[in-house]
């Protein structure tokens, strides 16, 4: 699953204290020295809104930014938030990391950047931006906005370059102090070798490295790290060969940058050939990566495969690579100046064109093998996977579009990651990516039929019909010309589902039918089928047959039980819960919500977890709590901005929210029910969903009940608010 992040509560919540805020990494070791730095550090913090802290790879940047960022947490009453842009190699992507790294979730077609604006406005928040550097341009345009339109937002960026913006203070970070790097010296060493202490028999030797080193933290640690193998004199005597050997910077660079290139010129020296060569090959990964991915990528006769993880482990050992345990399992990662040391001996082999087609050709077979198995039970095992491997993923797109004539293996990339974007919470990155490698001329093969589909699904689920229109349709002739008859099924059940949610439900349930027969024709089974019969069960039950749509679900549950479905079935569960609260049976469809919040939420499924709160309220409201009712319809009015149009403008899908509040202003009049919807509005979607499951009818006065009148028919809906197409009071037909 996605990683973990720390919630983003309004600044009105007193019931979260300040420390819970932020996603500031935990310290994996002690932070040594650098008194001096923090001190002036906060007190530039003070002075300026943008303050950028400066120097060469290796030299400490990131750890005294996050470092002072964390003594200054308190400060901040809506937290401190990290940002890391290594990974991120197109400008278009740059807000989308914002937007993620905040933990913010927007299914909706507007732009990140209106997201960030208006999450941050008011707001009292600390921001720190690391490796910015290969972005610097659009980093700093970025950065300019928000702090003109954030007036409480601060920015501690942490780079190689300025951003050169009016009011930029910038801190140049020396190397540590004799002492400090002493002292990280025999810290790191100790944790390599439990016995070394700095005694008067080893510390001039010490400090010689140290100072040879020139106090650069990272050079400071690589050294540690040989300690498993050398005695201080002996690591001192080699690194003596290779600073005469290593010095390929050139006059022009800095000193320091000398001196850090000469540490890993140093360190990869000491490597066996073959970990020379692994070393260099693992630089065509962005982020993290796993054994079985290096073992494909980076082995050859040279490196056969059975060998790999030996290598590896030599250069875990050097610490090279580093260990990250996660939700997708065990995993590696390299350090960004490590990387970009190993990727310029691999542009001197001439082999990075080769590797980086064989990184990008393991990630479509990834990918394939990925949207195979979110059909069955090990559907949150691959939730988890792409999560981790999105930075792969994406450096896979972006090879795939500089390569010529192979626009088409992005578009397929795009394309077969759908349950990514629409599954994971993603939808807004997915429009991104769709929109993008649609650009590119390509014949209308199933890779670009199966892009637009996909992208058609995405503009529906974000309340964009016109969007959505022109790629069905433009999907839909072309395979018919083709005769694609899968892409054509896929094309007619989106179009279905367009249908639905602009309350068409005739329209709706004609396509929706259509794309189950041409689906079993194809003897076609996934989450997508399941969803059309979900879908035409909506329509079938908002027509009034409810018995039609229970049966209809009923029979989707079983078959998500028999293949391990659960994201098709927290939808399923929605649709029984609705026809258990018509039938008089809130208690049932209390039982049924709660599963299906629990499996969205899970998901990251922002749309389905919306949906199951605006329904658990007017369950609320049904069994007495009008009170409650109330807080949980403004928890979902905070909500539903990042995933679109509210309740899809939809007079069907929004019914059940004017019927509960039509039952809790009753019962509670104006004033109380509006300080309801307030409350709820402080709540973020961890609390809300966390407060949703917690409260049962045992928990609260009042008696379970029927409703005093059935949801009505579709001959006594309203008519929905203006939609985005037509302007006028009901959505526009296509």
């Amino acid at each position: 699953m996605r990683r973990p992040q720390r919630p983003f509560p309004s600044p009105r919540d007193p019931t979260v204290p300040a420390t819970a805020l932020g996603s500031l990494p935990a310290e994996l070791n002690r932070f040594v020295g650098r008194e001096v730095e923090l001190a002036d550090l906060g007190q530039l913090l003070d002075e300026s809104r943008l303050v950028t802290v400066l120097g060469v790879g290796g030299v400490g940047k990131t750890r005294c930014a996050t470092r002072i960022a964390a003594l200054m947490e308190k400060r901040y009453c809506d937290g401190v938030w990290l940002v890391e842009l290594s990974a991120i190699h197109d400008p278009g992507l740059l807000e989308h990391a914002l937007v993620d790294a905040l933990g913010l979730t927007d299914h909706t077609s507007r732009p990140p950047r209106t997201t960030l604006l208006e999450h941050l406005a008011g707001r009292q928040l600390l921001l720190v931006i690391d490796g910015f550097e290969h972005l610097v341009d659009a980093c700093a345009e970025l950065v300019r906005e928000l702090l003109r339109r954030s007036p409480l937002l601060r920015v501690l960026a942490a780079g190689r370059l300025p951003l050169e913006l009016d009011g930029e203070l910038t801190f140049p970070l020396a190397p540590m102090t004799d002492e400090d790097a002493m002292l990280l010296f025999a810290e790191r060493a100790a944790a390599v070798r439990p016995e070394f202490r700095l005694t008067d028999h080893n510390r001039a030797t010490a400090r010689e490295l140290c100072r040879r080193l020139d106090g650069i933290p990272l050079a400071l640690e690589l050294a540690a790290g040989r300690l498993r193998a050398l005695s201080t004199e002996q690591v001192l005597q080699r690194l003596d060969d290779r600073f005469r050997l290593l010095t390929g910077a050139g006059r022009s660079a800095p000193a320091r940058h000398q001196t850090l290139r000469t540490a890993i010129g140093w360190s990869h020296e000491l490597c066996v050939p073959e970990q020379r060569l692994l070393w260099a090959r693992l630089s065509v990964f962005a982020g993290q990566f796993d054994l079985e991915a290096v073992e494909y990528i980076c082995s050859g006769a040279d490196l056969p495969a059975e060998s790999v993880l030996d290598v590896l482990s030599g250069l875990l050992t050097q610490s090279v690579v580093v260990r990250e345990d996660s939700a997708a399992g065990t995993r590696y990662r390299m350090l960004d100046t490590v990387r970009e040391y190993g990727a310029e001996w691999l542009a001197a082999t001439g082999d990075t064109d080769r590797l980086r087609r064989r990184h990008r050709d393991w990630f479509l077979g990834l990918a394939t093998w990925c949207e195979l198995d979110w059909f069955s039970p090990r559907q949150g095992e691959v939730a988890a996977r792409v999560e981790s491997e999105l930075p792969n993923l994406r450096r896979a797109m972006e090879c795939s579009l500089e390569s010529p004539g192979e626009a088409h293996l992005a578009q397929y990339l795009a394309g077969t990651l759908w349950f990514l974007w629409v599954g994971c919470g993603r939808l807004s990155e997915g429009r991104h990516w769709l929109d993008h490698v649609l650009e590119e001329e390509t014949p209308y093969d199933s890779s670009r039929l199966k892009a637009l589909w996909v992208l058609g699904h995405v503009a529906v689920l974000q309340g964009d019909p016109v969007g959505a229109v022109c790629a069905l349709q433009e999907c839909r002739d072309e395979a018919d010309r083709t005769d694609d008859s899968t892409a054509l099924a896929y094309a007619v059940h989106r179009m279905g589902c367009l249908a639905l949610v602009t309350d068409d439900m005739v329209r709706a349930q004609e396509l929706l039918d259509d794309a189950l027969s041409r689906y079993r024709e194809l003897g076609e089974l996934n989450s997508n089928v399941l969803m059309a019969r979900i879908e035409l069960a909506m329509a079938v039950g908002f027509r009034g047959d409810l018995d039609g749509a229970a049966a209809i679900c009923e029979e989707v549950r079983e078959i998500c039980e028999d293949h391990g479905e659960r994201w098709a079935l927290s939808y399923a569960l929605y649709v029984l819960a609705f026809a258990a609260l018509q039938r008089g049976r809130p208690g049932r469809a209390r039982e049924l919500l709660g599963e299906s919040l629990t499996i969205g939420h899970a998901f990251h499924d922002l749309l389905g977890s919306v949906l199951a709160l605006e329904l658990l309220a007017l369950v609320t409201a049904v069994e007495g709590d009008a009170a409650e009712a109330a807080v949980l319809q403004g928890a979902a009015d905070r909500i539903w901005p990042s995933v679109g149009l509210p309740l899809f403008g939809s007079a069907y899908y929004g019914q059940p929210r004017a019927r509960c509040e039509e039952l809790a202003r009753r019962k509670l009049g104006d004033s109380p029910y509006e300080s309801g919807l307030r409350a709820g509005g402080l709540l973020d979607l961890d609390a809300a969903v966390a407060r949703a499951l917690a409260n049962g009818p045992a928990d609260r006065p009042g008696t379970p009940g029927r409703l005093s009148g059935p949801l009505p028919g579709p001959g006594k809906m309203r008519r929905p608010a203006a939609s985005r197409t037509s302007g006028r009071g009901g959505p526009e037909r296509w």
